[in-house]
Order: structure tokens, then sequence, then C-alpha cells
């Protein structure tokens, strides 16, 4: 670039270039597609994408300059990644860009991730049927993970059941039981994905964990994968289909991510799941009369005073990251009861910054 600015000619012609199958990028940035793609700071506390690979014609790429432990500051450009796959066909590299990015672990700060791997799946995306306005016309309310829906659910429902299942066969092996006898399980099971519960029998035969769901299918579906408790990523088969699904444990069950579609998973028993349907839901607490912090970053100014009556829509504060400004204003009329930051603070996420009276 630098020889063809100062008016050296090229060695070949654009005759010369020929094209080769198609290139699928997506560009990995440390921002939360949930929060309308503010930005994410912290530390890398795991950072394991996938391998780079060039197998039966299909090449996966990934350009970054970050590292597991690294921090991701709010001063400079929030790029992580560059996650590239090739291969002979676009459907070909749309669905190797896929299994890439259900691979991409990283913990220790939001990523859009998952709206990427959502985009791999939408219809229209694979269509190619594309404009610079698709994002507003396909997320008009902003991005919000899908429900697990259809074979996505079955395929999440029957992992979250085989990890159980191994957890389990693992917890039976415990020494020292009561009455030196080993601690049985039942083999039926309630998967709750989200607000959806599915049953199912689950069991191993043959060393191969089988998962029969309770929709009249005349087979069980075989689950087969050498997970090991622990480890952040599931890779298996379902029915002899490839399934890459990112596992993060949380209380009583799993966060499970595929496809661009996130749900925490919750294995029951029969009886379990019969008290767990009598639980009251929890409902978010109201933070209208609060200005909190979207995002991790830098108090810039503060435009009220304590004792000031504030308008709906009037400007409250300037809070910076990553090399943008984000105006924060009052959501409801209201005074100024107190103001918790001073500009030149560095604030988390939902951090109060000021509360109405």
């Amino acid at each position: 670039m630098i020889r063809v600015a100062a008016g050296e000619k090229l060695k070949f012609t654009q005759d010369d270039i020929g094209i080769n199958g198609w290139a699928v990028e997506t560009r990995v940035y440390a921002e939360d597609p949930y929060r309308n793609f503010l930005p994410s700071v912290g530390r890398l506390t795991r950072y394991r994408p996938p391998a780079e690979t060039r197998l039966d014609d299909v090449t996966v790429r990934n350009d970054t300059g970050v590292y597991e432990g690294g921090e991701i500051s709010l001063y400079y450009d929030p790029m992580i990644a560059k996650l590239v796959t090739h291969a002979p066909t676009r459907a070909a590299a749309i669905a190797a860009q896929s299994d890439a990015l259900d691979a991409f672990v990283i913990d220790g700060i939001r990523h859009n991730i998952p709206f990427l791997a959502a985009l791999m799946a939408h219809p229209r995306w694979q269509a190619g049927k594309l404009s610079t306005g698709f994002i507003a016309e396909e997320f008009p309310g902003g991005f919000h993970a899908g429900a697990p829906q259809g074979e996505i659910a079955k395929v999440l429902a029957a992992v979250a059941a085989a990890i159980d299942h191994v957890l389990g066969e693992r917890k039976r092996r415990i020494s020292g039981q009561l009455g030196g006898k080993t601690v049985t399980r039942e083999s039926e099971r309630a998967v709750w994905l989200g607000e959806e519960e599915i049953r199912l029998t689950v069991k191993r035969e043959n060393g191969v964990i089988e998962v029969r769901f309770h929709d009249g299918r005349a087979r069980a579906s075989r689950v087969v994968s050498d997970w090991r408790p622990g480890a952040p990523v599931w890779n298996g088969t379902v029915d002899g289909h490839p399934a890459t699904v990112q596992v993060r444990a949380i209380p009583n069950g799993f966060a499970l991510s595929y496809r661009g579609v996130e749900t925490r998973a919750y294995v029951y028993t029969e009886r379990e799941a019969g008290y767990a349907r009598l639980m009251p839901v929890r409902k978010a607490g109201d933070t209208g009369k609060q200005v909190v912090c979207p995002m991790p970053g830098l108090v810039v100014s503060i435009a009220v005073k304590e004792g000031q009556e504030v308008k709906a829509g009037e400007t409250v504060a300037v809070v910076e990251a990553m090399k943008m400004e984000n105006v924060l204003r009052a959501e409801i009329d209201g005074t100024v009861k107190k103001i918790n930051a001073k500009p030149g603070d560095s604030l988390a996420v939902d951090a109060v910054i000021l509360e109405f009276a």
C-alpha cells in the first residue's frame, strides 16, 4: 500500500486475481449485545478461541492480539478478534463460522458472540438478502437471545440431561456411602430450559447415553461425548450430528449457549420438578428512581446537583468508555436526592450514579 501510494506499479493485474470459494468474517468485540452493544471492560478470565484448522477445504483462522489473563481496558478499541472461515460454498463457510463461534470461549467480560452466532442462524442472513438496515429491521427492539425452540431445544435438553447424568455417575462412585450401597438415581427427568419444560428419560446403554423424549418418538437419541466436569465446552454428537455447546455451572443447573441461544437449564427428578413448580417467580426490582451506569466507564461530567428538579429526558451525566461518550438522561421527572459519583470516577456496570426523591 505504501509503495502504491508512492507511485509504484503492482506486479499483477485484476485479471490475475481469481475467486476461490467463500469467506465469512465476524468481528468479536468487548460489547454487550443485550445492552445495545455498550462496551464491556475487565479481565479475560478465560480466552480460548477455536483451533485454527484447515480440514476438507474448510479453513478457520483467528486474528487476535489478546490473551487469557489480559485486560480489556476502557481506553482502547473494543475489538478482541477477527474470526474468519473459508469454504468452497457460502453455506459451508457460514456453517463453519457457526461451529467456530459455538466453540469460542470468553469469560470475564461481556462480548458479542451471542449476537454473531444468532446472526449466522438467521434465515435472512443465510439467504443473503442483506441491506444496511438489516439490524434495525430484524432487531427493532434491540437484540434479545431467542428462546430454545424446535431442534435446538432438543439438542440443549439432551446435552443438559447427559451432563447431569455424567455428574451423577461421578457422585455414585464416592466411597463410604450409606450402608455400603451405591446411590441410585431415577431415570425420569424434567429439563427446564428457561420457561419451557421438556420431560425425558436418560440412561447409559453400552457406554452411550440415551435420551428418550416423552413426545411420542419411537427411538431414543444417542448422545456421545468425552466431556468432563468443569470443561467450558461440550463437544460431541446428538443422533450422529456434531454439536458444540458452551457450559457454565450455575446454582442447581447449567448456563448453556448454542447457535446464538443462551438459556439456563435445570435438570430435575419428577419430585424436584413438582416442588420447583410451586416456587414463586422472582420479579426484578424497580430502578426507575435511579440512574445507573450502563457499562463500565469513566464519569466525564455530572450535569445536575442535589436538590435540583429534573424533567424526563434531561441530561444528568456523561460516561466515557472505549472512545465513546454516552449521555445518560433522566427517565422520569423528579428531584435529585443523592449523587453517588463525581467526574473522574471509574464505575462498574449498574453502579448507581444518582438517585431521585
